[in-house]
């Protein structure tokens, strides 16, 4: 694995000390592998792809066996911005380009599928997640407006997604208390929720159904073969199937991935509670947000009506020494009124991007699959590709294989000159959002 990525932030097997994790759902903990096991399925990392595909793979009667290196939920899935958004990360006009309009409309019926398994899994398990309708896309430049409102007619006329349309300057600036945007589009057939509390949430099922999970258990290595075999610390795990479902944090265990997935960090910070009259002046309608600066800012309300805001990047292994003062400034530009409002939670996470900006799903070796890079459009497609990679493993290739279509290049230079080609490309963008 990622080493530095991976134990360079925070206290090895404990969850950073942020909003989500202060509100987190108890459940009963998770033991640690000491010795040799043998399942059917081995699964690398506790996110939401691979509880996900725990749950489901334990459901249709497999033993699984799930390894953590440190809690579930604790990396990019515990720390996010919570929003469950439609579509892929880039969108049907890009896919239409590029894979052609066939793919590109079945890829937008797999995002689909993908929030539809959020909310049933919410709902057939009771996960307590605070699950809440709409993402409202703010626009920081008026000459964005037109093409979001076209947008918007076109998912509704070429897509028959009658859930998004479009919002102009007016009210925009009634929705949101802030003047920083221009216009945009409201999609409430997309959601947003507490990620810590869902991830805990799919655990439980998971375990509920039989499928074993072990905290603080890291892979060392894993080799294919019959069986597959994966050795941690404490002895080795042999499998029939492994599924690689680290993201982020994944380098070590595969070059092959590594090439294509970059981990990066982003921060968010959590204000004091508003009270119910303030938070409605911030966000009127209670749905989250993301604007279309390149380096996105996102925030929502969390249930205690603090203003959850996600904003800046980074791109060493190290957090920033004071993330609450290296996010403020970023909200503050969006919500100048907040100067006064206390900051009580500041944390960072690691995800994992993509050159095009699209998920990464192979089979790295005969019996060893994985599915990562969501490039920060995780929470439902993550989800769902638990459940791509149950079916592959049980014989079902067609999503499996319609997503591994998808167009995912190694970065220039491989793993030694992406970070600095990054930083380059992030620098320029971010000069082009400020101007």
């Amino acid at each position: 694995m990622s080493r530095g990525f991976l134990y360079r932030n925070g206290v090895p097997g404990s969850y950073p000390q942020s909003y989500y994790a202060a509100t987190a759902n108890a459940i009963e903990p998770f033991a640690t592998l000491d010795g040799d096991a043998e399942c059917d399925v081995c699964i690398v990392g506790g996110g939401f792809t691979g509880l996900s595909a725990a749950l489901e793979l334990a459901e249709r009667g497999l033993a699984v066996l799930l390894l953590e290196a440190h809690r579930a939920g604790w990396g990019a899935s515990g720390r996010n911005g919570g929003q469950a958004g439609s579509g892929q990360r880039r969108d049907q006009t890009w896919l239409e380009r590029v894979v052609g309009r066939a793919d590109a409309h079945r890829m937008w019926e797999i995002a689909q599928a993908a929030k539809a398994l959020v909310r049933d899994r919410v709902a057939r398990h009771a996960i307590d997640c605070d699950l809440k309708p709409g993402i409202l896309h703010a626009d920081h430049k008026p000459g964005f407006v037109a093409h979001s409102h076209a947008y918007a007619e076109k998912l509704r006329a070429d897509y028959g997604y009658a859930d998004i349309r479009a919002v102009d300057e007016a009210e925009m600036r009634e929705m949101l208390g802030s003047p920083l945007y221009y216009g945009g589009w409201l999609d409430m057939g997309a959601a947003h929720l507490h990620p810590l509390n869902f991830a805990l949430g799919l655990a439980d099922a998971a375990r509920t159904a039989g499928a074993h999970i072990f905290e603080r258990s890291p892979a060392i290595s894993v080799a294919g073969g019959d069986p597959a075999v994966v050795r941690t610390a404490r002895g080795q795990v042999r499998a029939r199937f492994v599924i690689l479902a680290c993201n982020g944090y994944l380098d070590g265990l595969s070059p092959q991935v590594a090439a294509r997935v970059m981990p990066i960090n982003n921060f968010v910070i959590a204000t004091e509670p508003l009270g119910a009259k303030r938070a409605r002046q911030i966000i009127r309608d209670d749905v989250a947000v993301a604007d279309s600066k390149f380096v996105i800012n996102y925030f929502r309300l969390s249930a205690d009506r603090r203003l959850l805001f996600g904003g800046g990047e980074t791109y060493s292994y190290d957090f920033p020494r004071d993330i609450k003062t290296f996010v403020r400034p970023y909200m503050l530009h969006v919500y100048p009124q907040l100067a006064d409002a206390r900051i009580d939670y500041g944390w960072g996470g690691t995800l994992g991007i993509t050159l095009q900006r699209l998920p990464y799903f192979a089979r790295l070796q005969a019996n060893v699959l994985t599915a990562c890079g969501y490039s920060g459009h995780g929470v439902a497609l993550a989800t769902l590709a638990g459940q791509i990679l149950a079916e592959a493993v049980a014989g079902t290739m067609s999503r499996f294989d319609l997503m591994a279509r998808l167009p995912v290049s190694p970065f220039p230079g491989g793993t030694m000159l992406r970070h600095p080609l990054l930083v380059l490309a992030m620098l320029w963008y971010g000069l082009r959002d400020r101007l």
